[in-house]
This record gives C-alpha cells, structure tokens and sequence, in this order.
C-alpha cells in the first residue's frame, strides 16, 4: 500500500489567509459602523426622511360661500353647499369581490362588468386602492347599501361638498352655474385651484368667486412608494382617516400635520326671491325679460329672464343630456334676456328725446306741433308714418299729450331740431347704449347710433364712399322713435325710467349689499322732470278717449308712471299684408316694451318689461307691470303707504 502524501504547503499561502481573514474582518466592522451610524448616530433623521417619503400632504377642500337672498323681510339662502355621497370600493378589504360587484350592480344600477375588471386590475397591483362605484349617490341608494353592507365589506361612502340651489330655475342665470375649471385657468391661478376644480362659470358665482372660494387645508395621508397615491377615505360624517398601509398593517390616525380648512365668505344680495318667482312666472310659455329696481338706489329687486335654467344642472353629476338640451334649446335659456340681450327700444326712447328736447331748449312746456298721422323730411320724400296713421293722426299735442299718445309724429320733428350729437348724449347720460355697471359679467351694452358710430361701422363692412359714411336726417328720423341701429337692454331702460322719478340722478344697479355704488349727480332739472312725469302719469291715468297708451297698467290710490313701446323685429313689408296681428307669424311679430316706475312710496320703484314678438308694449307689457307692482307693494313692501287689493281686475 502506497504512503500517504503529506499535503504541500505553497510558499507564501499562509501570509495570503491572514490578509484575507483581515480583510473580511475589516469589512464586517465596516458594516457594522454603518450600521451604527445610520441607526443610532443618524437614525432620527432618517427616521424622519422615511416619514416624508411615507407620509405627504393632500388638500381639504373648503366649503364654498353661501348666497343669499331676501323673501320678503327673511333672508333666505340662494346657493349653498350639501354633502354629496360617492360609493368607494377597496378590493382589498373584500372577501368575494365578484360577489360584491354583482351585489352593487342589483342595487346602485351600475356597469358591472365595467368595474369587476377595474377591481381585478387595481387588486392585483394596489389591492387598497379605491375604486369609485358611483358618484353623488341617491339617498335611496345609499339606504340599499346600508342595509345590505353585510354582503359588501369593503364598500363605503365618501362625503364632499357639492352646491346645491333650493329655488331650481328661480333666478337661476342670476345665481349662475359652476363649470370645471381650463387648462388655460389652471395656468393662470395654480396657486389657488387644482386640475378638476370647479369655479363660478355666470352669474354671481363668477362675479364673486374671490368671496365665494374658501382657504382649502391639508392633512397628512400615507401613500404608495412606488406611485405617491394615498390611502385615505372619510367616515360617515366626511372626516378623512387612515385605515391600512399597503401590506395591510392597520395605521393610527395621524393628526399632527392637519390644517383645517376656512369655508368661503358669504355673499348678501338685494335680490326678493318671492318677486322674483312671480316675474318669472309672469313671463311663463313666452319669452321676455322683467327689471324691477329700487328706483333710488339701483339695488336689483328681481330680474326675470325666461326661458330659464336650474344651475344644479351643471353640478350634479350623470346630467350629461339635460345640459345638451339646454345648450341647445331655442330661444335659448342659458342668455339672461335682462342685460345680455339687445332689443330695438321702440317708443320707450322717447323719454330720452323729451329730456333732451326740454334740457336744450328745443321745446317748451307749453309747445305744440301738428300730427296728421304721417311725417316728410322737408315737406317731400316718402311718408314716416305716425302709430295712429290710419286715423288720421293725432292733432295738435305738446310735450305732456306726445308721450301719454306716443305721438311718433312729434318726436320726429323733435328729433330733427335735436340732431344726433344732442340725443346721443343724453342717451348716455341716462343709461341707454352703455354698460350700466351692474355687478354680474356678461352684460352687453348695445348701441345708441352716432356719426362716427356709423362712418366706423360702415368701414368696417367695406364701405369707403363718403355717401355710405355719411349721417342723413332720416337716421335721425328713424332714431327719435328708437329704430333703426338703436339697440338696448331692458335693465338700461329700467336704468332710465330710474332718472325720471328720484331727481334726474343715473343709478348703477348692482346685486351685492356690500358697498353699494352711489347715484350719479342730478343731470336733468326739476322744470324738466316734471313735464316728463305729467306725460308718464297721462299715459297710465288717461282713459276716456283719446287715452293713454299704458292705461293698462293704471292702479286706483297710487301714482304709476308709464311709457309703451313697439319696437319692430323685421321690417314692414314683412308682416303688412296680414289683416290680423294674431296671423302674423311669430317671428315677424314686433317686441312689446313697457316702462314703469312709482312714485311717493316709500321704496319708488323702476320696472321694466320686454316681451319678445309680444306684438304692443299696450296688451302684452302694460299689464304685467301692474300685476309685479301690485305683488311688490302687497308682500316685498311692509311698510307701504297704500294697501291694495290683489284681486283687482286688469
């Protein structure tokens, strides 16, 4: 048998074991002073770093500012805030998840199959992830869910704000609605709003979103590593809380970094509800508008512009279809008809031509001119036909008989010796063509005509012949009538009935009690306002023949004054051949204006009234200003100096 072999040592081996030995033990204690230092000499930092990385901060939305208005002598709320219930799932927390989905689907009416894959998909890569069933819930909904929430662990609600108008359509474009905020938007104001934001779109919630939006708050959730998504939901009252962590550790509710948020200011208004309605409903299965202003103060009473809408049409969610058919409804609800549309004034322009006329000097009180029922410039060219043109006009009538008769005549010839320079300036002195200040965006300012009014128009078409640039005597014609280019709001003629009954001061009508803005000084003299009252009463008082065109709106034991108007939609020849006003297609009819203001009550008022293709401010308007009077003084006015009777006929 062989001798075993002695192992060989090579040279230098064990020197080799010793640094090898060295160097593993030299690595240990490095690791292990690493170690040291990051859990005991730095270990609170990092603590804290990982803090950060595990915890961030999410917004508390705050509780936009309530709107209110006024029912008479009791405040009332236009627009608030109420809670809104969202259907949260964690697939996580759910036993049987296909059971819980066709459990949902038998009770909230949802896809199922939609949200099965979406909870098979968020389970597998964040199994405590929310999955949001259903938005803004019934209430009948949520009972179902409630009382079966034994077959559903891991189903919840989660409460938000969401705006709530109580009156629906009453007043709605006033109020007006909230729209998700832009791209644009978001750009210019990422300090206060985030994407998916909403914000006041019309109306006075976008006139007073400063006010309205509240401060948001953060509080302290815990979130995914990989993507920074939280793990927060709320409890049955709406306060957020914590639950698991990803692995599915229960967390304790972390309150130290929470800042509460602070709900918007609220916004007063001048605005009844209760006159409101009943102008609305005034206006009902016809489309028109209503002003009634304080005619001292300019603070808005009510504006009525039907067709209107609900504005919770656009908060609430699943009424996709109800906002297409009011973007696409005709005549359109979604224009308040009170500021945003313009409308040929017609004969309520005249009161503008009889203060110009007796500021200036044209006229005097006791001057008089001859109506046959028809007017030529110069004595020649064709016929301007006076309202009363196949009676044979009205005679021989002054300034009080022209506006109780709505003489056209008269102010044709008024409007001559005028010129355009002197009734473009009292236009605007009294508020027609121009914007009147009112505290709500979107109001249009129309247009009174004017030389280089018309000269830029014309170039604008292309126009460069002096004749085309020129102003004639018959735009001035055609203007003193308020034809023609002329073109007004409601809210400006309500504006300058104003002017007529607190002293010749122009009001600026505005909604907010805050700060209210002042009158203007007195531009128009008492001499002059007097005359123009005795007119306006005439044509309410009047009516043993020939009468008042307003007598309509005449009202036993109270001083009404008023001023109709007719103001044409399409020119003559469309509509002249029909022997009847009730043939005359709708279309074709003309607009029928009335304006109206009291005097010697304690609260005067300044109404105004269009009913569009209403056909005569005489039948169609006169009698709505009396019916809105009547309300005011009977259920807005406590203290009036006179009590009337409802019931009264027209």
């Amino acid at each position: 048998m062989p001798a075993q072999r002695k192992p060989v040592r090579f040279e230098g081996f064990d020197r080799r074991l010793m640094v090898l030995t060295g160097t593993i033990l030299l690595g240990f204690l490095a690791i292990a002073m690493r170690l040291w230092n990051l859990q005991v000499a730095e270990g609170e930092e990092y603590r804290r770093l990982a803090e950060d990385v595990r915890l961030t901060f999410q917004r508390v939305e705050a509780q936009r500012g309530i709107i209110y208005g006024r029912n008479g002598e009791r405040e009332v709320v236009l627009a608030d805030n109420r809670p809104a219930y969202d259907l949260i799932l964690v697939p996580a927390h759910c036993d049987d998840p296909v059971a819980v989905v066709n459990k949902l689907a038998e009770l909230v009416n949802i896809n199922g199959e939609a949200l099965l894959a979406e909870v098979e998909d968020v389970l597998r890569r964040r199994p405590f992830s929310h999955v949001t069933v259903k938005e803004d819930v019934s209430k009948n909904d949520l009972v179902r869910v409630e009382e079966h929430a034994h077959a559903l662990r891991g189903v919840f609600s989660n409460v938000r704000p969401e705006r709530r108008y109580p009156y629906g359509e009453t007043a709605g474009q006033l109020i007006g609605y909230m729209g998700e905020i832009n791209r644009d938007e978001l750009a210019r104001m990422r300090d206060r709003y985030r994407m998916g934001d909403s914000l006041g779109r019309s109306g006075l919630e976008a006139r007073y979103e400063d006010t309205l939006r509240g401060q948001d708050g953060l509080m302290t959730v815990v979130v995914y590593a990989e993507d920074q998504r939280p793990q927060t939901r709320t409890d049955a009252t709406g306060t957020p809380f914590f639950d698991h962590d990803r692995f599915g550790r229960k967390l304790e509710e972390v309150t130290a970094r929470r800042v509460s948020s602070s709900p918007g200011n609220p916004v007063h208004t001048t605005l009844d509800v209760g006159l409101q309605a009943y102008c609305e409903s005034l206006l009902e299965r016809q489309a028109g508008a209503i002003v009634v202003l304080n005619a001292d103060t300019g603070a808005v009473l009510a504006m009525a512009s039907v067709p209107s809408y609900d504005p919770s049409v656009f908060v609430t969610q699943g009424r996709n279809i109800q906002r297409a058919e009011l973007l696409n409804r005709r005549p359109s609800p979604m224009r308040n008809r009170c500021f945003q549309e313009i409308y040929p004034p017609g004969s309520v322009f005249k009161i503008v031509l009889a203060a110009a006329a007796l500021e200036t000097g044209i006229v005097g009180p006791q001057s008089t001119r001859h109506c046959p029922g028809h007017f030529r410039i110069d004595g020649s060219g064709r016929p301007w036909r006076c309202w009363t043109f196949d009676r044979g006009g009205h005679g021989r009538v002054d300034m009080v008989d022209s506006l109780a008769y709505s003489c056209d005549v008269y102010f044709y010839e008024v409007g001559l010796d005028l010129g355009v320079d002197a009734i473009h300036e009292y236009s605007t002195l009294m508020g027609l063509g121009v914007s009147t200040g009112l505290d709500i965006a979107g109001e249009v300012a129309g247009v009174i005509p004017s030389r280089e009014w018309k000269e830029a128009e014309a170039r604008a078409r292309g126009y460069t012949e002096p004749w085309e640039l020129r102003w004639y005597p018959g735009d001035t014609v055609n203007l003193s009538i308020g034809q023609g280019e002329a073109a007004v709001t409601p809210l400006q003629t309500a504006v300058m009935m104003a002017c007529v009954v607190n002293g010749g001061r122009r009001v600026i009508p505005h909604l907010g009690i805050d700060n209210p803005p002042a009158p203007s000084e007195p531009f128009l003299s008492e001499e002059t306002l007097a005359i123009i009252q005795e007119g306006l009463l005439k044509c309410v008082e009047k009516e043993t023949f020939p009468s008042g065109t307003g007598r309509r709106a005449k009202i036993e034991g109270m001083t009404v004054l008023g001023k109709t108007g007719t103001a044409q939609a399409v020119a003559r020849e469309h509509y002249a051949h029909y022997k009847n006003e009730e043939d005359i297609p709708m279309a074709f009819r003309n607009h029928a204006w009335f304006t109206a203001a009291t005097m010697g009550q304690e609260v005067n008022l300044s109404i105004a009234i269009l009913v569009e293709h209403g056909l005569a401010g005489s039948t169609a308007a006169a009698p709505l200003a009396r019916d809105v009077i009547l309300y005011y003084y009977n259920n807005v006015a406590s203290s009036a100096p006179v009590t009337l009777a409802q019931g009264e006929e027209s």
